[in-house]
């Protein structure tokens, strides 16, 4: 059981791998033998891609602007007619959104093979198995199209980003050569039934060349990478060379100015942080993508304001903080894609109805909606928004998972499984979805949300500390309902507030803890909050954020203390405990099983099994060789028994805590290492078996 599992992810292997774009659902490559030229990530690049706010949309789904380009079958629910023209007919309306760039799912031309079946012609109209990299898809538009768009897109101020697909193709991509001759190569592993890995270095030059050439001729401004750990690192890091070289050769015009293309990419690699770390980020010595999107934030903010796919949620504000204690995985140079919904996932309000939260229209349905998003809006790194979610849009009569493996796929061509089922008519206000039908007008509740994600993204533009700034997390008494985190950039400081629960709530803090020496005034309302006795007293309504401006910033930043002390203390912090020449009271071997090895939680190794100490104890002790984060059980090799922190909390180092049974997809907890060194994992079991107290703490 991978991190996906938990996820739904590999539940839906074939699915995902039928589908594309997936990413979740294969197991990652044996690390390869090939040398590659190693490339450090330019800082100022990424420090200008921090400042982008990406609106993806899916190509065949999005809008239909010619009718003639048209796939007419996809996965998904959507009348797959969305094609290149319907993405330059919205750029006024992205841009209205406060986003300035644009990802779009592949278009580039997929040649139907005379054996394929209706799962392949589907499969084709994703974009994600290509013939001709170096070709617009006739049923998407023209490379005139293309350059329109560009244009078009640069003129607002809009970045224009395109997927690349540089791990599998379809079989038939042979017979498409690139301009200057080269080709793929014919001998990678099968995937999909039409399609082929491919095999490095051997297709590094071929991809290389597709990765320049639509900077070259068509000015865009860089590449999502879709199922990235399918490309060595070293292979990245020699592929962003050449992207960063090729954008250095040319010039646009953008809003009046001559500038180059951007340059920036980024990765999909749907695992835990430390896959993202191992698969795509690299490391100092060998860095491969700089930017890879932040699937285990994600994960945090669903299973705080909604629920992940599984239905796992309920979580309190310190997941949110246990979610961005993953990135103690990455290298310094990382920067990180937040993002709430993309085509693989279920949308953020059907998942608010899976778990029983909101429905449509309802005030708390808006709510979280705004609640998710400012927690984007002060997310240092880029950002993607999908379509869609500006309005709180989801699937009218979707809301349980649906299982596609079993029904002959009556489901998967209904567009009601949960990989694809976001794969839906975009509803862009004034423009029809599909050339003929009704224009779409937003309902009052739709409005009030969309004004509120273009009022935080505009604000996030203009508040270096939002998207560039260092974050500090203030921990209060209201942690478990209220998230804080101080950011700055420069003299620019901000404290981003967050209730998460569905009561008013105040939250105090002294003005050391949040680095202020004067007023904080809320950059939304202008309402400005004095300090009284050298303490501020903050109020918010249920679900409310509020990005309060740090008038005076001190010089010694934010005191938040040196931490607990690392060290726990009685018989579960004890080290050296001697072993019981028994399996203790559970009867069966124990391991702590998580996301700490490639192998993720299927892996049961000696160095994370448990010894029974006596007392009910059981006890490991593991050399954590480097700072770390992942999420883990309690468990027997066979599931019979699994236990993670009460109501699935983080863990707090050296403190004991309740422990209880966590059975099944999405309650597993997460833990951070902060330093190297042993820590000892010990839990103790109770009388009935099914629960007791647990801790970890580091060994003196």
């Amino acid at each position: 059981m991978q991190f996906e599992k938990s996820l739904l992810a590999l539940a839906l292997t074939t699915v995902l791998t039928a589908c594309g774009g997936g990413g979740g659902g294969d197991t990652p490559p044996t690390p390869p033998t090939p040398e590659y030229q190693a490339y450090a990530c330019d800082s100022t690049l990424y420090e200008k891609a921090n400042q982008l706010r990406i609106y993806q949309v899916m190509s065949e789904s999005f809008v239909d602007g010619n009718a003639n380009a048209d796939y007419n079958m996809a996965y998904g629910n959507s009348e797959h007619k969305g094609d290149i023209q319907g993405v330059i007919d919205s750029l006024d309306y992205i841009e209205s959104l406060g986003m300035n760039a644009i990802w779009m799912t592949p278009i580039f031309q997929s040649v139907e093979l005379s054996s394929q079946d209706e799962w392949a012609d589907r499969l084709d109209g994703t974009g994600y198995f290509a013939s001709n990299y170096f070709d617009v898809d006739p049923k998407f538009g023209t490379k005139a199209e293309l350059q329109t768009l560009v244009n078009e897109a640069h003129a607002r101020g809009i970045y224009v980003i395109l997927d690349g697909v540089f791990g599998h193709f379809k079989t038939n991509a042979t017979d498409y050569p690139s301009p200057t001759g080269l080709t793929v190569s014919t001998n990678g592993p099968g995937q999909s039934a039409t399609g082929r890995q491919a095999v490095y270095p051997n297709d590094l030059a071929f991809f290389k060349e597709v990765a320049s050439y639509w900077i070259t001729e068509f000015g865009i401004d860089g590449w999502r990478l879709d199922q990235a750990y399918q490309v060595p690192v070293g292979a990245w890091g020699e592929s962003r060379k050449t992207v960063e070289d090729a954008a250095k050769s040319v010039t646009y015009t953008m809003k009046g100015e001559t500038v180059n293309p951007l340059g920036y990419m980024v990765g999909e690699i749907w695992s835990s942080a430390g896959e993202i770390a191992n698969n795509g980020y690299g490391n100092t010595a060998m860095p491969g993508l700089c930017s890879n999107f932040d699937f285990p934030m994600r994960y945090s903010i669903t299973q705080t304001l909604a629920v992940e796919e599984s239905g796992a949620g309920g979580r309190d504000a310190t997941n949110l903080a246990a979610g961005y204690a993953t990135h103690i995985v990455y290298p310094d140079f990382a920067a990180p894609n937040g993002f709430l919904t993309n085509h693989d996932l279920v949308r953020f309000g059907d998942l608010l109805q899976r778990g029983n939260i909101a429905e449509p229209g309802t005030t708390e349905y808006s709510q979280r909606h705004k609640a998710a998003y400012a927690l984007l809006a002060a997310y240092t790194g880029p950002i993607t928004m999908y379509y869609g979610d500006e309005i709180g849009d989801e699937v009218a009569g979707f809301a349980d998972r649906v299982d596609c493996a079993n029904d002959n796929g009556a489901n998967a061509r209904a567009g009601l499984c949960d990989d694809h089922v976001s794969r839906s008519p975009a509803k862009i206000e004034g423009i029809a979805a599909v050339i003929g039908d009704t224009p779409f007008s937003a309902d009052a509740e739709q409005k009030s949300l969309r004004d509120y994600i273009t009022e935080v993204m505009n604000l996030r533009a203009t508040q270096p500390a939002l998207y560039n700034g260092v974050r500090t997390h203030l921990n209060t008494d209201q942690d478990a309902v209220v998230y804080i985190d101080h950011k700055q950039a420069g003299n620019d400081a901000v404290l981003f507030v967050l209730n998460t629960s569905n009561s008013d709530k105040t939250v105090t803090f002294t003005a050391a803890q949040s680095g202020s020496e004067g007023d904080l005034v809320d950059l939304q309302t202008a309402e400005v909050i004095k300090s009284v006795s050298d303490e501020y007293s903050v109020t918010l309504a249920p679900l409310q954020a509020r990005f309060l401006d740090i008038v005076t910033p001190s010089a010694e930043g934010p005191n938040v203390g040196d931490g607990d002390n690392l060290v726990g203390t009685g018989p579960l912090a004890d080290c050296n405990a001697a072993d019981e020449d028994e399996v203790g009271p559970l009867g069966k071997e124990m391991w702590i099983r998580g996301t700490y090895t490639p192998d993720g939680f299927d892996a049961t190794p000696d160095s994370h099994k448990f010894s029974y100490k006596g007392d009910n104890i059981y006890q490991v002790v593991v050399n954590e060789s480097v700072p770390t984060a992942f999420s883990f059980k309690f468990a027997a090799g066979d599931w019979s028994s699994e236990f993670a922190v009460a109501n699935s909390a983080p863990v707090v180092i050296a403190s004991e805590q309740n422990m209880t049974i966590a059975s099944g997809p999405g309650t597993e907890s997460a833990i951070t290492i902060p330093v190297a060194g042993d820590y000892v994992y010990s839990f103790r079991i109770n009388a009935n078996n099914d629960g007791g107290e647990l801790m970890v703490s580091k060994c003196n």
